[in-house]
């Protein structure tokens, strides 16, 4: 599959602004919305690439997801944002990355935690770019 993470927090905890943020560095320019309403929100990097960023806030049961047929977004050539993950329940595929985000003072702290060989590849270059704030 693509590449997955899956952002979790109480509402307003950032993770639309988390997503928005990498989408600019990724590129993107123009409105990026976030996808409560509309589930999903498509965001073509280059030829080879896409972000979809998924909010199943509203969905009731995990069939939700099956059923709305997002399980083919999960595959090469996709980074996925993922945002109230538990309404899917084991339908959606394990993903690469957890990012926890919680208020903290004026900002947000955020918890990463990798579930893949590809996850930990990534949270190593984030620990990299940003050796202060990462935990030893």
């Amino acid at each position: 599959s693509g590449f997955n993470i899956r952002l979790e927090g109480n509402l307003g905890a950032g993770k639309t602004s988390l997503t928005r943020a990498t989408l600019r560095a990724l590129g993107v320019s123009g409105r990026i919305k976030s996808p409560t309403f509309t589930l999903l929100e498509t965001y073509p990097i280059d030829a080879s690439l896409d972000v979809f960023h998924f909010d199943f806030y509203r969905f009731e049961t995990p069939e939700e997801f099956l059923d709305a047929g997002f399980r083919d977004d999960f595959a090469p050539g996709h980074i996925t944002f993922t945002e109230w993950s538990e309404k899917a329940g084991d339908c959606l595929p394990t993903a690469d990355l957890i990012i926890c985000l919680e208020p903290s003072g004026d900002g947000r702290q955020a918890s990463l935690v990798a579930k893949s060989v590809l996850g930990l590849n990534v949270l190593n270059i984030i620990k990299k770019q940003w050796p202060s704030h990462a935990e030893h």
